[in-house]
This record gives structure tokens, C-alpha cells and sequence, in this order.
């Protein structure tokens, strides 16, 4: 009885009438709730289209009507945002959600796991794909794992539960083949019974939306194992999605950033370097930027910073892939080797917070994702040799850890990005550049990374010298 009731509450807050697959979705999903056996986990699987961000907002609303304690999470503080605007409900990075900094050990820098306090809350995460599990060397929080701590955080305090929702056709975790967060082999490995729902029916737009056809194209042949060609992509009768040569790249972005902004525009690419001449280009060309960096710019954090964030309680730490605008740029100097300034830096996914920095210039023309082994190990070694007259090796780390230099932000121009830096954000107008694409890069993979591209647009989508056979002609 409490399940029908709890079906058609769901129900009445939804603003359409649910499809078949959706009320199977919503049933699941009662079931689930109120249950409360405690080692269940929901997984909630869609595709773009299928209307999981609408059933997880109207899921939302109705657990806090029922005054149900909900946690809102993503991995990205873009996507934690996106999850926010979704849901209408605070969310939350999940690394600023499990861990803490552990302040008292003489190992600043580093996080460990939190005491869940939280007593009979559901956790809800959303863009679980991109959750990794692989431990990485030197890793600053937990276990390194991300999934195994997520889980041991939530299921650690009384009563509480995990929703994970996502998208199986996007890119997995940089270094995965697939997205362990999102299997439910994975999850039962932690003793969970495992719940699950897959939305495939696409609902939204179809037949007006060039982006939702495509993507679902894309999708057929990720999951028919299928995508080892150059996939057609259909423009006709579509006002969303549009081939675009080079010659006209400049202007289509000059309009972009009239219509509807610099923060509401992104170019995505295949790599680093190419991301980099695209940077440069639009800063030279469209913006008229003549300093290195100035107030303005739009940046992307290239390696995670503890040391800036310690004097703002609600930042905790600065991560990878955050975006920050440029408010204030002085005191450029060399050092070491290296080239420094001073910033004042707001992030707009953060409420807009502004904090002061000491920046690392040099990555910011650099090919590769931040300084490279060999860069990091020679501003090491430098640093450590202003701190040589401190006869104990612990007592310079200590120093070393409080050094501005060897803390300084390491940042990237954020105009253009790679795929992977984009997953779990959205813009109204991104621009795709591909690149040439040699018959052994026609995968899977490639259908995946072009699928994660095309899903990131919430308005109109540019495909930048595409090749022509690759653009399905209409008889």
C-alpha cells in the first residue's frame, strides 16, 4: 500500500505523463525506498533523452516533501552544479562531501575519510560514470579508490543508503575500459544487493532535436559493439546541430560569445595540444588578449591545489578540472626556471567564490595536462635548495608544503577543452573538432568520445571541418 501511494505521489510530481519504461523506472524506485533494507544500492542508468534528469528532480522534490533526508553528489564542481540546477537542490563534489584534511598529523595536504554522521539519508549521485577505482601513486585522498570509499563513507552511517545515476554510453574513468560504478557486478562485490533500471526509450525532442538523434545513433552502435567506422551524422531538418568549416570558425564564435557568453560556449578536442592552439587562437584572434594572462581569461585548475584553499573553510581544496575567471593579474616574475604571477581568481561554480594565488605560468602553453615529470622534479629540487641551511629532510619538506612557489596553481586556458575535462558539464552552444581521424581510430572508444561531445550541447552543437563522408546526405 505505502508503494502504490509512494508511486503516485512520484507521479504528481512529475510535469508530463511518464512513458511505460519511466513508471517501471518509478516503481523500482519505490520499492527501493521504502524498503529499507540497508545493504541496497540503486542504480539508475539513461541515456540523454530518456528523461533521468526529470525523474531524479521530481524524485527529489518528493523525498523532500516527505521531509526525507537527501545528500546530493557528482565528481565535478561543474557537474555538481548542473546536478543543482537539475534538482533544485544543493549538491555537493563528492570529495568535499567524504573527505577531510587531516590538520593535526604533520601531513597537511592530504584527506582521509569522514565519519558519515548523516542517520537514515539517501545519497544521491549523479554522472557516477565518471567514477573511477583505480588507486593512483601518492594519492592524496583516502584509500585512492573513489568508488570503495564512497561506499564505505555512506553505508558507514546509520540507516543510509546510495543511489548512483548515470550514463553507460559515456566515457569511463581516464584508465578504465568501463564505468564500475555503474555495474552491478561491481557493486555486489561490496556484499550490496544491487537494484537497477536502464532508461533507453528517448523521449525528449527526438524528432526536433538533431543532438538527441545523433546521440542515439551514437549510442545503437556503442552498444551493438558496432562503431568500428566513421559514423554519419544527420543535419538535415535540424536546427540544433550544424556543420561548420574552419573559414567560418572565428565568426561562429564571435556570435557564440554575443548570444550567450563566453561561460556558455566551449570547444572540445582530442588532445591537449590541440586544445592548446585553439586557446591561443581565440584569445589572439576573438578577444584581442595580449598579455599571457589577464583579467578575464577563463581558466581550468590542471592539477589539484591544497595549499591556496586553506584559508577558505568552504573550498577545502582546489581541483582538476574546476573553472575559475581571471578577476586580477600582478607581480609577474621568473624563478627557478619558471614564470609566476599573482591572481585574484573567482569560481563560478563555487557561488562565485574569489580567493588569491600565486599562478604558475608556464602551463598554461604547455601540451601536456600540467607540468610534465620532469618539470615537477626540477621546481622541486630547486625550491628544496632555497631551504639547504635546514640540516633535518623533514623539517625542509615542512617547509617545502608552505612554500607559495612550489604550491603555485597550475592552470590551463579553459576557451577549448579535452573531452574528458568536459564530461559532466554542459554549455547552450559547443563546438566539436575531431581532428583527422586514421581508420585505426574508428572504435568504440571513438563513438563514445564522440557521444560524451555531442551530449555536452544544451542548445546547438558545431561540428568544426568534420569530413563530408561523414555527413549523411538526404535522397
Amino acid at each position: 500500500m505505502l508503494n502504490h501511494y509512494f508511486v503516485e505521489q512520484f507521479k504528481a510530481f512529475l510535469s508530463f505523463k511518464p512513458t511505460e519504461e519511466q513508471v517501471k523506472a518509478i516503481e523500482k524506485l519505490a520499492h527501493f525506498i521504502t524498503s529499507g533494507h540497508r545493504d541496497e544500492v540503486f542504480i539508475l542508468r539513461g541515456y540523454a533523452g530518456t528523461g533521468k534528469t526529470s525523474l531524479i528532480g521530481a524524485l527529489v522534490r518528493l523525498l523532500d516533501a516527505l521531509e526525507q533526508k537527501v545528500v546530493l553528489m557528482a565528481p565535478t564542481g561543474r557537474a555538481a552544479k548542473v546536478f543543482s540546477q537539475h534538482a533544485n537542490h544543493i549538491s555537493h563534489t563528492i570529495h568535499k562531501k567524504i573527505y577531510r584534511q587531516k590538520r593535526f598529523s604533520g601531513e597537511e595536504g592530504e584527506y582521509t575519510l569522514m565519519e558519515n554522521l548523516n542517520k537514515h539519508t539517501l545519497f544521491l549521485v549523479d554522472e557516477a560514470s565518471m567514477i573511477s577505482n583505480e588507486g593512483v601513486s601518492r594519492n592524496f585522498f583516502g584509500t585512492g579508490r573513489l568508488l570503495d570509499d564512497l561506499i564505505q563513507y555512506v553505508y558507514s552511517g546509520e540507516g543510509c543508503r546510495l543511489m548512483l545515476i548515470g550514463d553507460t554510453a559515456q566515457l569511463p574513468p581516464v584508465g578504465e575500459e568501463y564505468s564500475p560504478a555503474l555495474s552491478q557486478p561491481a557493486l555486489e562485490g561490496y556484499g550490496l544487493t544491487v537494484h537497477d533500471m536502464e532508461l533507453t526509450q528517448v523521449v525528449r525532442q527526438l524528432e526536433s532535436s538533431g543532438i538527441l538523434f545523433n546521440a542515439t545513433q551514437l549510442r545503437h552502435l556503442i552498444a551493438n559493439d558496432e562503431g568500428y567506422g566513421l559514423p554519419q551524422v544527420k543535419l538535415n531538418g535540424f536546427a540544433d546541430i550544424r556543420y561548420l568549416p574552419g573559414s567560418e570558425l572565428i565568426e561562429a564564435l564571435e556570435q557564440s560569445y554575443a548570444q550567450v557568453g563566453v561561460d556558455e560556449t566551449m570547444v572540445i578536442c582530442r588532445s591537449n595540444k590541440r586544445a592548446t592552439i585553439y586557446n591561443n587562437g581565440i584569445r589572439n584572434r576573438i578577444l584581442y588578449r595580449e598579455e599571457e594572462l589577464s583579467g578575464g581569461d577563463v581558466v581550468m585548475i590542471a592539477k589539484n591545489n591544497y595549499f591556496w584553499a586553506e584559508e577558505y573553510k568552504e573550498l577545502d581544496f582546489i581541483a582538476n578540472g574546476d573553472i575559475a575567471v581571471v578577476q586580477r593579474v600582478r607581480r609577474e616574475r621568473e624563478l627557478y626556471g619558471f614564470r609566476f604571477v599573482d591572481a585574484i581568481l573567482q569560481f563560478p561554480d563555487y557561488d562565485d567564490m574569489e580567493i588569491e594565488a600565486t599562478i604558475l605560468l608556464d602551463t598554461l602553453q604547455s601540451d601536456s595536462p600540467a607540468l610534465t615529470r620532469e618539470q615537477s622534479e626540477h621546481l622541486f629540487a630547486s625550491v628544496m635548495e632555497d631551504y639547504a641551511d635546514i640540516p633535518l629532510k623533514k623539517d625542509r619538506i615542512k617547509k617545502l608544503k608552505s612554500d607559495p612557489y612550489f604550491n603555485a596553481l597550475q592552470v590551463k586556458y579553459a576557451y577549448a577543452i579535452t573531452c574528458h575535462k568536459a564530461q559532466g558539464g554542459q554549455w547552450q552552444h559547443i563546438y566539436i573538432d575531431q581532428g583527422y581521424m586514421t581508420e585505426d581510430m574508428l572504435t568504440p572508444d571513438y563513438c563514445r568520445w564522440l557521444y560524451t561531445a555531442f551530449t555536452r550541447a544544451t542548445q546547438t552543437l558545431y561540428l568544426v571541418n568534420f569530413p563530408k563522408e561523414q555527413i549523411k546526405q538526404e535522397m
